[in-house]
């Protein structure tokens, strides 16, 4: 029988054994004070988060009313719609590029600091749109404040927290993108599509002024020599009556064996590249679930088909459901592990994909052809046939199927991907490697978006979630195959552990 990861004792796994760990009550006696600095530090930097899922699904009561529009400079047509919808990822791409230079050049504060000038440029922009560039632009901007802070957030989380909540904390980044997608939608009820855009702005200014009274990452502070103000960043997180010393020695030590940037060919050496081709590959299958296409046309997706709700309260209580979705993944992932929360994640997203495909095929269809926003419903099917009047409670299955999926995928395969990424990159490639999976995910996703409405035009909107719920099953054996447990595990134990070349991660 294997071992479970970093579980076994022993010279590989003892990453530091000079000297013995604190006590688990002198941990506890400084515990307090100690979460509650990284929990302000932390908030301070999700903001970021909550803004990128604000900016995410801006478009699905945006581009239903911009359809709509009398303005002939804002009317948008179906190809218009889809660039509208899609060319947001694109610039989280980019953002996910430059975060491969800035995450090592500034530090992770700066880069997420950094990450406000687009931001607020983008929604001023979309705010004051007199033409279809603007609108093209401001989301191209706010992309790529998402795609940078993507990359950047999680690993300023996973370098302040401590082992024993870090699983929670790294939750937080796509706890504060859900609020931030919630938020949207409940505000998309009240204010018109301009407002939106100006209440985008609060969260952004309310980031930059907390962040400014954070510290920077102490083990990037190391890593460029600044021992000292590393050592008081530490002792601030932890507070002033923890004793830091211990744990400040183990990060110096792992710094200083890393002090040089890794080269492209010590890439090719197992310890690097098998951490960093696990973070590449869940970053592409997280996307190759269909989460960005549904959240980008979800009220669309709704108008597309039979539902007893109004489409915009639908796409407002998926919002709800996905938001108390992480909030479990948060409070259980330091608990039950990664890895069971994953499994769970990817059955719950195939059962409502195929359900909600085989429901657009065979399922009513809509009394009369809703606007779409692109998605072309005189496409879907065959016309000649009547089109079916709402059947009564049958017509609550799109809902549930989609609150089922977005809370499969907020439970584990939303949050986790994150926070395994950040958790299990060596620390020499880390800003480096974490830009690139991120730069990776938005590229696909890029894709997927751009593609789903002519493949819904061409073949039905049944055939993009059958796809996903395949790519569910590969991501369940994906999970059992290569994926470690790091729950509990110091960010020098879980680099030790990739260093030995043990394959009990395959467990």
């Amino acid at each position: 029988m294997q071992e479970p990861l970093l579980g076994a004792e022993g010279p590989d796994y003892d990453t530091f054994p000079e000297k013995p760990p604190p006590s688990p009550g002198d941990r506890a006696r400084v515990g307090a004070l100690q979460n509650k600095r990284v929990f302000l530090a932390t908030f301070a930097a999700v903001l970021g988060n909550f803004s990128f899922g604000y900016a995410l699904v801006y478009t699905s009561p945006v581009i239903p009313a911009l359809e709509h529009s009398l303005d002939p400079d804002l009317h948008l047509t179906k190809s218009q719609a889809s660039w509208f919808g899609s060319v947001f990822t694109l610039g989280a791409a980019a953002g996910g590029l430059s975060a491969m230079i800035l995450n090592d050049l500034l530090g992770r504060k700066l880069s997420i600091m950094f990450s406000a000038v687009p931001s607020a440029a983008g929604y001023a922009l979309m705010a004051g749109a007199h033409g279809l560039w603007m609108l093209l632009l401001g989301r191209t901007l706010t992309g790529f404040a998402g795609g940078l802070t993507a990359a950047c957030i999680p690993v300023y989380v996973s370098e302040i927290a401590p082992p024993g909540v870090r699983g929670a904390l790294g939750a937080t980044p796509q706890l504060m993108a859900v609020f931030g997608s919630l938020s949207l939608y409940a505000l998309g009820l009240l204010l018109p599509w301009r407002w939106l855009a100006v209440a985008g702005e609060a969260p952004v200014l309310v980031m930059i002024l907390l962040l400014s009274f954070m510290p920077n990452s102490p083990r990037f502070l190391l890593s460029r020599g600044r021992d000292e103000e590393a050592l008081r960043a530490l002792a601030w997180l932890r507070g002033t009556d923890a004793d830091v010393q211990w744990e400040f020695e183990q990060i110096q030590d792992n710094v200083r064996r890393q002090s040089s940037r890794v080269s492209w060919a010590e890439v090719r050496a197992p310890h690097v590249c098998r951490p960093i081709a696990v973070a590449l590959l869940m970053r592409l299958l997280q996307q190759l679930t269909g989460i960005t296409p549904i959240l980008v046309y979800l009220q669309s997706i709704f108008d597309s088909t039979a539902v007893l709700l109004p489409p915009k309260d639908d796409a407002a209580i998926v919002g709800a459901v996905r938001l108390l979705s992480v909030l479990i993944a948060a409070l259980t992932m330091d608990l039950a592990g990664r890895k069971v929360l994953l499994f769970v994640s990817a059955a719950i997203m195939f059962a409502a994909n195929l359900t909600l495909g085989l429901y657009i095929h065979f399922g009513p269809r809509p009394l009369s052809p809703n606007s779409t926003a692109g998605l072309e419903s005189e496409s879907w099917g065959d016309l000649a046939q009547p089109l079916a009047a709402p059947a009564g409670y049958l017509t609550l299955v799109p809902l549930l199927a989609t609150m089922f999926f977005i809370m499969g995928y907020a439970m584990g395969w939303g949050p986790i991907t994150w926070l395994l990424m950040s958790e299990v990159l060596p620390l020499r490639a880390r800003g480096v490697a974490s830009g690139l999976c991120v730069l990776a995910s938005w590229l696909t996703a890029f894709v997927l978006t751009k593609s789903f409405l002519p493949v819904v035009s061409a073949f039905g909107l049944q055939v993009p979630f059958f796809f996903f719920a395949a790519i569910c099953l590969v991501s369940l054996v994906f999970t059992g195959c290569c994926v470690p447990e790091t729950k509990g595990r110091s960010l020098e134990q879980i680099e030790s552990f990739f260093r030995t070349g043990r394959r009990s991660f395959l467990r």
